[in-house]
């Protein structure tokens, strides 16, 4: 079987092979293409060094010279190229403490994480080269480490977490030895920094069977280092309408999202919506147990684990405004105004995540039979309000901070203090929004003469 590189890719592997050097397409694109999954994703393996390769090209970018890999600018792509090499000793369950250029393709392909990722394929020709029986761990669909899975994962704990994420994205399960020596390793992804961990994360909640890293996580013992505050979930029983445990009610949450296409913060608002759950539960009368305030406990326990992982403040703040907002319970008896008051709530932005984080609650919780009746009636009151185009934030008011001063009123806290009573009168009875209405009340309430 021969690899199809992209004409750009063929291209390139010519200027390579006209100055003496071979070129090795390897990884998850020549997997992925032996899968029958489509890859733009080109990293290559070559016997130049990293100065040869950047004679070779005009323009070049030293993404890891150290390590030898050079990035090439070429026909509008980005390739990155790495020179044949060993690793020396690891000592800090990351970087090797030497790095040493080879000639020899098979001592490269050897140092490579897991048999499914230590294929290459030779350009220009797309022969496929399997040194470690890759095609048969494909075929059982089987995540097993090169030669001895400590040692692998003692050159980069992170492995581990990328076996787990492999599992979530192919489908596969991870091989017993490969698995064991995860689970004796454990506490050593301690050692990776929280940028790394927390990309791999992200992109086994992304896949499409989140479940089987969540779980491979858990039984290894990741899931209790990395996020200790979901492995506490697991066996805790909710009672009243849940037969199924915490986890499992937070994971086939996760899972309804995958169902539905949800974008990723409501992935992660479901998998943490109901963590303070654990820490919040208490005897209750007609029921087994109560979770009061559960919601805000769950959201100050993401946003801790949000921080720890270095996430951006967009994906730590987003997913945790659903987490604190997702106990919601509207009423066909709520007014126009309550409505409005929780339009700006929740921000017009969030209004489509938190239902769907609700939804996905509700496929979540004992049977899995999901009415959305009373999130289709409130989305309806909800556009009703939008289409009235009422004021709903303070820069839909008739007044604005500048008119405020121009009234007399000092710059300040206090006009941010007014702008916001004013929109809550305003929220209530929108005829309000009238501009002499809000400068006469302005002045009361800044207890400012009337100029």
């Amino acid at each position: 079987m021969r690899l199809k590189a992209s004409k750009e890719a063929i291209d390139f592997s010519r200027i390579f092979r006209e100055h003496g050097y071979d070129l090795y397409l390897v990884g998850g694109a020549v997997r992925d293409y032996l899968l029958g999954k489509e890859s733009h994703d080109y990293d290559f393996t070559t016997s130049a060094e990293p100065a040869e390769v950047k004679a070779m090209f005009r323009r070049t970018i030293d993404t890891g010279i150290k390590h030898g890999t050079v990035t090439v600018l070429y026909k509008g792509q980005q390739f990155e190229v790495t020179t044949f090499r060993a690793d020396g000793d690891y000592f800090d369950s990351r970087h090797p403490e030497s790095v040493s250029f080879v000639k020899s393709l098979e001592e490269d392909l050897r140092r490579r994480d897991f048999t499914i990722n230590a294929f290459a394929a030779e350009l220009p020709e797309g022969r496929i080269i399997d040194l470690n029986g890759g095609r048969e761990d494909l075929k059982r669909k089987l995540i097993r480490a090169i030669g001895d899975p400590e040692r692998r994962f003692t050159e980069d704990a992170l492995r581990m977490m990328r076996a787990c994420r492999f599992s979530a994205q192919l489908g596969f399960r991870i091989e017993e030895r490969t698995e064991e020596a995860m689970a004796g390793l454990a506490p050593t992804i301690a050692n990776v920094s929280a940028e790394r961990i927390k990309e791999e994360l992200f992109r086994l909640i992304a896949s499409d069977n989140p479940r089987l890293g969540l779980e491979a996580m858990r039984r290894t013992g990741l899931l209790r280092m990395i996020l200790p505050e979901l492995d506490a979930c697991y066996g805790f029983e909710q009672g009243g309408i849940h037969d199924e445990t915490l986890y499992e009610h937070l994971l086939r949450a996760l899972e309804a999202c995958v169902r539905f296409s949800y974008p990723m913060a409501v992935r992660l608002a479901a998998l943490f919506h109901d963590i303070g759950k654990v820490s919040t539960r208490a005897e209750g009368s007609g029921r087994k147990w109560t979770f009061y305030q559960h919601e805000s406990v769950s959201a100050e326990m993401a946003d801790r684990i949000f921080r720890r992982l270095k996430c951006s403040n967009e994906e730590r703040e987003s997913a945790v405004h659903l987490i604190r907002n997702h106990m919601f319970s509207y009423t066909p008896d709520w007014s126009d105004a309550a409505v409005r008051r929780f339009i700006r709530r929740i921000g017009i932005d969030s209004l489509n995540p938190l239902f769907e984080l609700r939804i996905a609650d509700a496929a979540a919780t004992g049977d899995g039979n999901v009415d959305i009746s009373s999130v289709l009636a409130l989305s309806e009151r909800i556009n009703a309000e939008l289409d009235k185009a009422n004021a709903l934030a303070i820069k839909d008011l008739k007044v604005n901070g500048k008119d405020l001063m121009a009234l007399g009123i000092p710059s300040g806290p206090m006009i941010g203090k007014i702008l916001s009573e004013l929109l809550e009168e305003v929220i209530e009875d929108p005829a309000r929004n009238d501009r002499g209405y809000l400068e006469e009340r302005a002045l009361t309430l800044s207890r400012c003469p009337a100029r």
